[in-house]
């Protein structure tokens, strides 16, 4: 649905996005990560055909974003980090105007369906300028939504809400992934692990990285993190544990220790100390590596 070819983005002698390539397939939810001014709101506005690329291919649902602009358009869902919306319109006017630019097919339908998606039927003869922070963002993904698109571009769309309307708008992209591929912005990095299949984190206008979080922390780990609860005197066992060579790091965490070390040889090691020492393990299981650690591995 999305191909993005070694693209480049340059603003005079300035290089906004160097060389950049990676894919979302249907129904995919892809987290593009990275800090600010990385470059993921220039591509973003590449993939819509609201910027033209310096070099490379953008291709969105088959269509060439230079090429089949208008047919690029009609096929994407955008929701910019600032909704451009109009404040003395009603909602309902608001989104009826963006279903004719798209010239989606019986618009009036449209935009009841798509009002009452975002629970915002209700509120259709409201002014625009009336609406809370929350309800803006969903009015924003309601012009994003109403031609039915097969991909949405979202550039954090949380930013701003309060955490109530936060998880609200989390189950609506997460709802999304059936009939749509999502390319979502956020600098909320536990939010991004909540909602994406796929992450391609951006540095300096390069991606760095692209997978699962569980893929990147095999790029970008050679150490394994382990939860060791061995019965005993705690001060005696973070001795021992230290003491062996895979052992890179110790420290104290609930009733055990969390150490890191060579992740090839830190289970048989652990293992071997406790048969020589006859001590009793109770519990030993891997440590989930978060993408925050990950991401500031990376960008660091």
């Amino acid at each position: 649905m999305i191909e993005v070819k070694n693209l480049v983005k340059k603003y005079g002698n300035f290089t906004a996005v160097d060389n950049i390539s990676f894919q979302a397939q249907p129904g995919e939810i892809v987290g593009l990560l990275g800090p600010n001014g990385a470059g993921k709101t220039t591509t973003m506005r590449v993939l819509t055909g609201y910027m033209p690329v310096t070099s490379g291919s953008v291709k969105v649902a088959g269509y060439d974003v230079t090429d089949d602009s208008l047919e690029v358009r009609q096929r994407v869902g955008y929701m910019p980090e600032q909704v451009p919306l109009y404040p003395d319109m009603t909602v309902e006017a608001y989104v009826l105007y963006w279903a004719r630019l798209r010239r989606t097919k019986n618009p009036k339908q449209a935009v009841k369906a798509v009002l009452e998606q975002f629970q915002l039927l209700d509120r259709r003869k409201k002014l625009v300028r009336s609406l809370s922070k929350g309800l803006r963002q969903r009015l924003g993904l309601a012009q994003a939504l109403v031609h039915n698109p097969p991909v949405i571009i979202l550039d954090e769309p949380t930013i701003g809400i309060d955490p109530k309307q936060v998880v609200e708008v989390r189950d609506i992209v997460r709802s999304l992934r059936d009939n749509h591929t999502v390319l979502f912005s956020s600098h909320i990095l536990s939010e991004v692990e909540q909602i994406c299949d796929r992450v391609v984190i951006i540095n300096n206008g390069k991606i760095v990285a692209e997978g699962t979080t569980d893929i990147l922390g095999e790029q970008t780990h050679s150490d394994l993190a382990l939860y060791v609860h061995i019965e005993g005197d705690k001060e005696q066992i973070q001795g021992l544990l230290q003491q062996i060579p895979a052992v890179s790091d110790v420290q104290a965490h609930e009733s055990g220790f969390i150490i890191r070390g060579n992740n090839d040889e830190l289970r048989h090691a652990v293992m071997q100390l406790i048969a020589e020492q006859r001590l009793e393990l109770l519990e030993m299981r891997p440590i989930d590596r978060r993408l925050e650690d990950i991401f500031i591995k990376l960008v660091d």
